[in-house]
């Protein structure tokens, strides 16, 4: 339809979404005041997005410069021809913009098992915004650049993590159907999401020891549903309680989120009504338990419909260290 068509304005915005994004993060308190603006909310409603839904607020700086600047320099290119025990950080839109926390948090962790935090260089979007849209050869051009610039790490057999699960599963799902090839399949055999990797490299046998131990009392964990269809979350589970939590998986479907589905006018009431179904009434009635999460939509819907802050599955384990 949308070859035949084109696509609609709003879908090609959210498609785009990692493009805004750095526009916004070149001057963010102006961009999140001006988001805030009655006329805006307004314009954003006649637009197609449902004016009561609260965009997400840029940080004062992106992951990537927070990152450097604790950090240092990290790139394959940089890292020294004999370091084998490399991990690419793939990062998604939402950690480098708007949560850099998490991306810090994940950096932290994994370089306490000894190991050397790389940002993957010259990467793209990862294409799931295109591809929910149906703009498949945009999504494509993504891949293409993503392949490439992971290459590098592949052939310093790398693994290649990511915090976000509808990103970094595009990579390992959609990538060998869109390129039909030998490297987007290397590239999908890679690809782990932080929790899996981290319950993998806590069963190694010459693991550190990571958490300070103790009872970091309970904690409740929504799973994100691309994970719960492609991944499970068992691994999620695992390594929160390694850290100490008392973790119990809330027994709820979709949050009603869905990307950009839960912003949009016609769909607001329809993801309200999915979060009210189990996910909100599980949430509020233990109002002391914190919350932790595995995707940013999960935790933008919780932290609208619901009084509680969720946080990241990262952000619980790193303070959980020793």
């Amino acid at each position: 339809r949308n070859k035949l068509n084109g696509a609609p304005l709003r879908d090609r915005a959210f498609a785009e979404i990692a493009q805004f994004a750095r526009l916004g993060s070149a001057a963010p308190r102006l961009a999140n005041a001006l988001a805030g603006l009655p006329p805006a909310r307004r314009l954003l409603h006649r637009a197609g997005l449902h004016r009561e839904r609260p965009l997400p607020r840029f940080a004062p700086q992106t992951f990537q410069r927070t990152f450097r600047r604790s950090f240092g320099e990290r790139s394959a290119s940089s890292a020294p021809s004999e370091q084998r025990d490399l991990v690419a950080l793939f990062v998604d839109t939402f950690t480098n913009h708007f949560h850099p926390e998490v991306g810090l948090a994940a950096a932290r962790i994994i370089e306490a098992l000894g190991y050397r935090v790389s940002l993957v260089e010259n990467a793209a979007c990862c294409g799931r915004p295109a591809i929910s849209k149906g703009l498949l050869d945009r999504a494509r051009e993504h891949a293409r650049t993503n392949v490439a610039a992971l290459a590098p790490y592949i052939e310093r057999g790398a693994a290649i993590v990511g915090l976000e699960p509808s990103c970094l599963l595009t990579l390992r799902d959609e990538y060998p159907l869109l390129l039909r090839d030998a490297a987007a399949r290397r590239t999908a055999e890679r690809a782990l999401l932080f929790d899996e990797w981290l319950a993998r490299e806590l069963a190694a046998s010459d693991a550190p020891q990571l958490f300070a131990g103790g009872d970091r009392g309970p904690l409740l964990l929504h799973a994100h549903c691309h994970q719960k269809a492609l991944v499970g979350f068992d691994q999620t589970l695992e390594v929160l309680r390694a850290a100490g939590y008392d973790a119990q998986l809330i027994d709820s479907g979709c949050c009603g989120m869905a990307g950009s589905f839960g912003f949009e006018t016609e769909h607001y009431e329809v993801s309200r009504a999915m979060g009210e179904l189990r996910l909100f009434p599980a949430i509020r009635a233990q109002p002391s338990t914190p919350v932790a999460v595995s995707g940013v939509s999960c935790r933008q819907q919780i932290g609208h419909f619901t009084d509680r802050r969720p946080r990241h599955i990262a952000e619980y384990l790193a303070e959980a260290l020793r």
